[in-house]
């Protein structure tokens, strides 16, 4: 038996605005905790506050990565020991024009950008932008 991936986790001071901003990113719906949803989740013993506590961001044809986001018990303090590279064109390397494009849309979002870069690492190619999330976490778009 293997294992496999179930969420990708992360803690936020505002979970439900952070899984609004990443399911734009991804291009999934948004999911907020309505009816027939709400009352399954409020009958499996959560309360409104628990609620409020949570985000998603789920791809509905169960494709893409499943992001759960929780409400943190402090500020983020330092930088993340783990981030997200997001292909700016997936299958394929983006035209500079397409990756400034997709650069523009997630700082629309809400993105921040830190850098970009535009170096190589040994053969390949390694170009990219380090951004950060509404709340400071950092991802790479390339």
């Amino acid at each position: 038996m293997t294992s496999k991936l179930g969420n990708i986790t992360f803690y936020a001071d505002d979970p439900r605005r952070l899984s609004r901003f990443w399911a734009e990113v991804f291009g999934y719906p948004p999911v907020d905790w309505e009816e027939p949803l709400k009352s399954e989740l409020l009958a499996s013993g959560l309360t409104e506050e628990d609620l409020t506590h949570r985000g998603l961001a789920e791809d509905p044809d169960g494709v893409g990565p499943r992001l759960f986001f929780h409400h943190a018990s402090a500020p983020k303090s330092s930088r993340n020991r783990l981030h997200l590279d997001i292909q700016a064109t997936p299958g394929r390397r983006p035209t500079r024009d397409q990756l400034e494009a997709e650069k523009d849309r997630l700082v629309a979002l809400g993105a921040e950008v830190v850098r970009f870069v535009d170096q190589t690492w040994g053969p390949w190619p390694d170009v990219y932008y380090q951004l950060r999330d509404p709340e400071g976490n950092e991802f790479c778009l390339q």
